[in-house]
């Protein structure tokens, strides 16, 4: 990995070159994705299908395009049994987790008759998408439904590319009956996200849209917003590892490799203030890599999006986490906890030599679909309460109300609007 002093030209250097990987930067897909979209719009089904045999060179129709029963009975046959097990348990420390997430609705009252409050519902339905293709990720279904079913969602529809048979990745299917989806649909990509937007004969709408994709379901996401909500746009996977001398560099090597096997685009960076860190932790990314299977991937994304800073002092190697805002920030320094206290900006954090990101993306239960591309400064994490929404409650008297009727008036007609006031004063002339 390349190692340089951490200056102010090589963080801006690095900021940048993380920015290109928006999906802002894609206008030729973008205009592919916007005539996917029009087409699932204005023709539903019958180009939801076209789509499908297209892409996945899968011959589905409304009676084939939705997981049955018996199939999801067919997928447990061939899942390991001490990997239900586990996914079971990952359940259970997720769901513990999001609970202590979840708002009530609350009132409050006055002595002169003023009642106001907020009412916190969950929404009526969520499509969760979870990509297919190359690998299977139980992961991502458990870390998108999870949440929803916390909050209450009563009908939660997932989509998932199927392969030329018409079949979806068997460990998909179990992590998605065990975390409690209702619908299961057998489509991807761009047209899967403009189904759950528009909705189809065979796919109904829904209210918000979760869930991470490539590039075209990325686009397609953002395109639709507005008719539905959505989480947010995923970007490629990236991890910022804070260490000082006392990291191990084996560890962290380790760790910076197991973002850099997502995605060419992942970005994996190291900021220390230990030169000896800093080279060993170079040395042991070339052995791991080496013999890692992902490691073409790896290399890619090492060679241009994988970095070592050496930083003058602590709070340099701070400051710089700060501005890049990471996705996934793990410290490791004497005392992780101290340094913890002086981060403004990260998705999920990392604390100690035996807090490995591996752990968040699986099993401690906190959210694994977090900010990317800086986001990190004004984005949070999945949580219930991207699957609530919050009415605020009003409740005057006619003692309240007169009390501060003229007060109402006077602000209204400062800005115009007369027939605001009127409404209040009606209520009081003679």
């Amino acid at each position: 990995m390349r190692i340089v002093m951490l200056t102010n030209d090589t963080k801006n250097k690095l900021m940048n070159d993380l920015l290109k990987r928006s999906t802002d930067d894609y206008s030729e897909q973008e205009q592919i994705v916007k005539g996917i979209i029009k087409n699932i719009h204005d023709r539903r089904d019958e180009a939801l299908f076209e789509y499908t045999k297209k892409f996945d060179k899968a011959d589905l129709g409304a009676d084939s395009v939705r997981v049955t029963p018996d199939e999801i009975e067919a997928a447990y046959d061939e899942v390991n049994e001490e990997l239900i097990t586990v996914i079971r348990k990952a359940i259970t420390n997720i769901k513990d987790f999001h609970e202590k997430q979840k708002k009530n609705s609350w009132i409050t009252t006055e002595e002169n008759g003023i009642i106001l409050g907020q009412r916190v519902l969950p929404i009526e339905s969520a499509g969760v998408y979870v990509p297919g293709g190359k690998a299977a990720y139980p992961s991502t279904v458990l870390m998108n439904v999870i949440p929803a079913r916390v909050a209450g969602v009563k009908r939660i529809v997932m989509t998932t590319p199927c392969n030329s048979e018409g079949k979806v990745y068997p460990t998909t299917l179990v992590a998605a009956n065990e975390a409690g989806v209702t619908d299961i649909y057998k489509v991807g990509g761009a047209q899967a996200i403009a189904a759950l937007a528009y909705g189809t004969e065979s796919i109904p709408k829904v209210d918000k849209i979760v869930g991470p994709g490539n590039i075209f379901v990325a686009i397609a996401k953002r395109l639709v917003y507005g008719h539905v909500s959505i989480d947010s746009i995923a970007g490629p996977s990236e991890i910022l590892v804070l260490a000082d001398e006392t990291a191990t560099p084996e560890y962290v090597a380790a760790d910076l490799l197991s973002q850099a096997e997502h995605d060419e685009l992942a970005s994996a960076t190291l900021v220390t203030t230990s030169e000896d860190v800093a080279i060993k932790v170079s040395e042991w990314v070339d052995k791991y890599t080496a013999k890692l299977e992902r490691k073409e991937i790896i290399q890619k994304s090492i060679d241009n999006f994988g970095n070592i800073f050496v930083a003058k002092t602590m709070q340099d190697a701070i400051d710089a986490a700060n501005e890049i805002a990471p996705e996934h920030l793990e410290i490791i320094t004497k005392n992780p906890w101290e340094t913890m206290t002086k981060i403004k900006n990260a998705g999920a954090i990392f604390l100690g030599e035996y807090s490995s990101e591996p752990l968040g993306d699986y099993f401690a239960g906190p959210n694994h679909v977090l900010p990317t591309n800086g986001t990190a400064r004004f984005f949070s994490p999945l949580s219930v309460d991207d699957f609530v929404k919050k009415s605020s409650i009003i409740n005057y008297s006619k003692d309240a109300l007169e009390a501060v009727h003229k007060d109402i008036e006077l602000f209204a007609t400062a800005e115009g609007l007369t027939a605001h006031a009127n409404s209040i004063a009606v209520r009081f002339q003679q």
